[in-house]
């Protein structure tokens, strides 16, 4: 009785010294697009929504880190799709605005919710070929692992990919000759 005591306390223990992920947005499972986008991506930004454009719960101290992975992590998916046409005389920048990222503070499943602005802009006429919010969640169960922190860390990781993920499937419908809010063009 003893000796199965003692095993079932090192067990306990050395479950709860499980080391937490890392941070880490990179999308898996990306694949070549058969698809292309007729334009040159010459720029992408990543930031953090104003005050007047968030949804939700924006922690402090994600300033840096936080839209500097989610750019890496977004080149890296659309270097592997190949997507845009490096060839192409159209040129477009791509911006993406996070506008909530609401962690769990505690429970025994975590669920992390992400919603981010996508907008795909002409750079010749300044007109928005392509403008989405996309939300997502990251949901780990309580059976993950025994440490809160890496449930929330792994959650928080699950959503960002998620929302990548979906936008990497709008992508594949834009057409840059039909953008969604055309420059209108004044007529003397």
């Amino acid at each position: 009785m003893k000796k199965t005591l003692a095993i079932l306390s090192v067990a306990f223990v050395l479950a709860g010294c499980q080391s937490a992920p890392p941070i880490n947005f990179s999308v898996p499972n990306v694949g070549y697009s058969t698809k292309k986008i007729d334009a040159e991506l010459k720029s992408m930004t990543v930031g953090i929504a104003r005050a007047d454009e968030k949804t939700g719960d924006l922690p402090a101290g994600m300033e840096t880190l936080v839209p500097q992975l989610w750019q890496t992590s977004l080149q890296e998916a659309l270097n592997k799709m190949a997507i845009f046409n490096d060839d192409a005389s159209n040129k477009v920048n791509l911006t993406v605005k996070i506008l909530k990222l609401d962690i769990p503070s505690f429970g025994a499943g975590m669920t992390t919710e992400v919603a981010a602005r996508y907008e795909l802009l002409d750079r010749k006429n300044g007109a928005v070929i392509y403008t989405q919010d996309i939300s997502s969640k990251g949901e780990v169960p309580y059976d993950y692992a025994f440490s809160g922190v890496t449930r929330v860390r792994e959650s928080i990781n699950r959503s960002v990919q998620n929302n990548i993920t979906q936008f990497l499937q709008a992508l594949q419908t834009v057409d840059v000759s039909k953008p969604m809010f055309p420059v209108k063009v004044s007529q003397k």
